[in-house]
């Protein structure tokens, strides 16, 4: 993998250990020559893990919509800084930039993010790893609620297993770069996002 997307949260959260584990993906991500593709913030758990890759002499490249060019305060050290028009754009485009992606702690739109791009892949638009790094445990209850949905009929195994979890950075990594990607739907056309 060369390139990686991280969804995670703008905000900081309260939880030292998420803080810590973002600023050691970032830096695992820069020793492994992984180019981060994030959200472009320069403060919260994206602020760490950007940091970390800076830090670290490794590329970042941060892609933003307009109106949360300022909101969001975009990091002025990045590789390279890409400017959506809209939030659609902006995940088309993190699509596009990554060989993988990853999910860390965040809110409703690390959630977006994660289920958008988690239905992409189950209907076969793309073939990419999906990783959970659950620090500190913080996706438990979502793992738990994945289950609930395979249990419940809405939800099929194999899409979930698609996923791959870790707690700890190294492990998930390894997990992607040996991920073996389900084969694509017989009924999907060749159209593509």
């Amino acid at each position: 993998m060369k390139s990686i997307s991280v969804f995670c949260g703008s905000s900081e959260g309260n939880d030292p250990e998420i803080i810590e584990h973002a600023y050691n993906l970032g830096k695992a991500l820069a020793q492994q020559k992984i180019t981060l593709i994030y959200g472009a913030a320069r403060i919260g758990i994206m602020g760490k893990v950007a940091q970390a890759v800076i830090e670290h002499q490794g590329k970042t490249v941060g892609v933003i919509p307009k109106f949360l060019q300022t909101k969001e305060v975009a990091h002025t050290g990045l590789s390279e800084l890409i400017v959506t028009d809209n939030m659609h754009q902006r995940k088309i485009k993190m699509y596009e930039r990554s060989d993988g992606f990853i999910i860390m702690p965040g809110g409703f739109g690390t959630m977006d993010e994660f289920f958008e791009i988690t239905t992409w892949g189950q209907l076969g638009l793309h073939q990419k790893p999906i990783g959970i790094l659950n620090s500190n445990g913080y996706y438990d209850a979502l793992i738990l609620q994945c289950n609930t949905m395979v249990n419940r009929g809405f939800l099929k195994q194999e899409n979930l297993d698609a996923v791959v979890i870790d707690d700890t950075i190294n492990g998930l990594l390894e997990q992607m770069k040996n991920y073996k990607p389900l084969p694509a739907p017989k009924w999907l056309n060749k159209e593509r996002l």
